[in-house]
Order: structure tokens, then C-alpha cells, then sequence
């Protein structure tokens, strides 16, 4: 375990100081270099500039954030391997597969929605599509675009992203990718029962039987993170706020995400939320990067009890 912890923090440092040089080969300044290197690897998202990385207009600059979004995403463990010399580990492990493959159909998805009502070439819809995707996904929260003024369909999407999360044992927030996959083809296996009542099934992933218990805390985990997110949203809500912000706001700060939709978008920020809403967005944002339970657990009357 200590050796792996100890290969783990050398590609982590690899990683952040080959960001430091390629941004800064980009034409970032040294001190921005690094501080969006920190804030790219451990899904951050903050920036020197009011305008994010779209301050920077670089497309260099965007496809090399883009890059460390996606490896932060990643769980640690298939660097680790990937190091050790599987070199298609990306590849052959199925939580990777499904993430990569969400990223790409997503961003064509957004670049198709933007493509002409938004950006004239396809190639800048592409570009912004792309970044938006990887960031929101990963929960890095940095920004190229005001996204709040695409089309619903992107909106939509990227609000979706911010549920879904990167990949478990990455430096991303939301639900998780493992997770999800989960929950599929659970939910696939209840209605193919349905079909064939007599039939004996197993939820498999990577080839191998997922044990019931397990099924039963994503489902869990699911259930409480949705609930937490329904009654934080109602909460803002009563403090004022429309429905897109007061959810969005919400969604946000529990997947770790930063920007939002509506007074909390993109080129907007959470200085006009009220103290309250603060204190519940405070505590969304502990719940989601704790992943629930940890802090749950202090609140719960059999914790303190000997």
C-alpha cells in the first residue's frame, strides 16, 4: 500500500509539472502556469482570471487542460498500471471504456446543438463543446464559453454531467461513472426478470459477478444523493431564487462542479445567493466531495452513542 501511495503521488507530480511546462510553452505566464496546473489535476476549476481559461483564447491552451481534465478524471489506479506497462488499461477496463465513450458522444452531441446557432465552424463548435464536456464532467468547473446562452439541449447535458462525475478513484466529484454503470444494468437485469421471471442473472462488471451487498449501497448511495439534492433544491428555492439557479446552484455544489446556470452561471458567481442559501450550498459542497455518508454519519444519534 505504501509503495503504491508513493508511485501514485510520483504521477500525480509528473502530471502537474508536465501541465506547468506545456502551459507555460503555451504562453501562459510561469505563475499562471502553475496555478492552473494545481487547480486542473485535483478538479478545481479556479482561476487567476474573471474569465477563466477563456481569458487565455488559445486553442493550444484549451486541448492542453482538456488532456489533464480527462487523465484527473481517470481513476489513479489505471495510471498506476498504465506505469507498471499496461499500456491499453484505458482500454480493457470497462469504467474507463463507458467514460470515454460518454465524453466523445456528448461533446458531439453539444457541437452538433451549437454548430450553427451558436459558433459558424465547426471546428470552434467543436473546440468549445469539448472543453465544456470534459470540464463539467470531471467537475473541474473551468470555462471557455458562456454556456448559459446555448441552446436547452447543451444545457441540459452539461447539467446532466454534473450528476454523472468522473470515474471512482479519480480527483472528481459527482455521482461516479462506476456507479452509474451499475445502476443500468441493474435496473436492465430487474426488467429482463420481468421478461424471463425463471431466468438466473448476475450484474457483472469487467467480467466479474458484482455481489449483492454492493448493488445495494450504490442504490443507497443513489437514493441519498438524489434526496440531498431535491431538498438542498427546495431549500434555495424558498430562499427566493428561480427554479434553473436554485437547481443548478445546487447541482453544482454537491457534484463539486463551480459554475451553474442562471445567477450562478458561467460569468456569474454565488455573491448574490443569501447568507442561508450559502450555509446550505456550504454544506451541499462537504456532502459531495465526502461523498455523503462520512458526513452523514456525524448527524446520525447512533454515532455518538457508546
Amino acid at each position: 500500500i505504501s509503495e503504491t501511495a508513493k508511485t501514485l503521488w510520483k504521477v500525480y507530480l509528473l502530471l502537474t509539472v508536465l501541465e506547468i511546462v506545456l502551459l507555460f510553452v503555451g504562453g501562459m505566464s510561469f505563475f499562471d502556469s502553475v496555478c492552473h496546473a494545481f487547480c486542473t489535476m485535483p478538479t478545481g476549476g479556479f482561476s487567476t482570471w474573471n474569465g477563466s481559461i477563456a481569458h487565455f483564447n488559445s486553442s493550444y491552451i484549451d486541448v492542453i487542460i482538456i488532456f489533464f481534465m480527462l487523465f484527473a478524471g481517470i481513476n489513479f489506479s489505471l495510471h498506476y498500471k498504465l506505469i507498471k506497462g499496461d499500456f491499453k488499461i484505458f482500454v480493457k477496463d470497462p469504467e474507463c471504456r463507458v467514460f470515454l465513450l460518454l465524453v466523445a458522444v456528448l461533446t458531439i452531441i453539444v457541437m452538433l446543438n451549437i454548430y450553427g446557432s451558436v459558433y459558424s465552424s465547426l471546428s470552434g463548435a467543436f473546440r468549445y463543446a469539448a472543453f465544456q464536456v470534459s470540464s463539467i464532467i470531471t467537475t473541474t468547473g473551468f470555462v471557455t464559453a458562456d454556456y448559459d446562452t446555448w441552446p436547452s439541449l447543451s444545457k441540459h447535458i452539461l447539467v446532466f454531467c454534473m450528476f454523472l462525475g468522473a470515474m471512482a478513484g479519480s480527483t472528481g466529484g459527482g455521482i461516479k461513472i462506476m456507479r452509474v454503470k451499475l445502476l443500468v444494468r441493474h435496473s436492465y437485469q430487474e426488467i429482463f426478470h420481468l421478461i424471463h421471471p425463471h431466468a438466473v442473472t448476475t450484474v457483472k462488471l469487467g467480467g466479474k459477478p458484482v455481489p449483492a451487498p454492493i448493488l445495494s449501497s450504490v442504490w443507497g448511495f443513489f437514493i441519498l444523493y438524489m434526496g440531498l439534492f431535491v431538498v438542498a433544491t427546495l431549500m434555495i428555492a424558498s430562499l427566493g431564487l428561480d427554479f434553473v439557479s436554485a437547481l443548478a446552484s445546487v447541482a453544482a455544489s454537491i457534484g463539486n462542479v463551480g459554475p451553474g446556470l442562471g445567477i450562478v452561471g458561467p460569468v456569474q458567481n454565488y455573491l448574490s445567493i443569501p447568507t442561508a442559501g450559502k450555509w446550505i450550498l456550504i454544506f451541499c459542497i462537504l456532502l459531495g466531495r465526502l461523498e455523503n455518508y462520512t458526513v452523514l454519519a456525524l448527524l446520525v444519534p447512533e454515532y455518538w452513542r457508546k
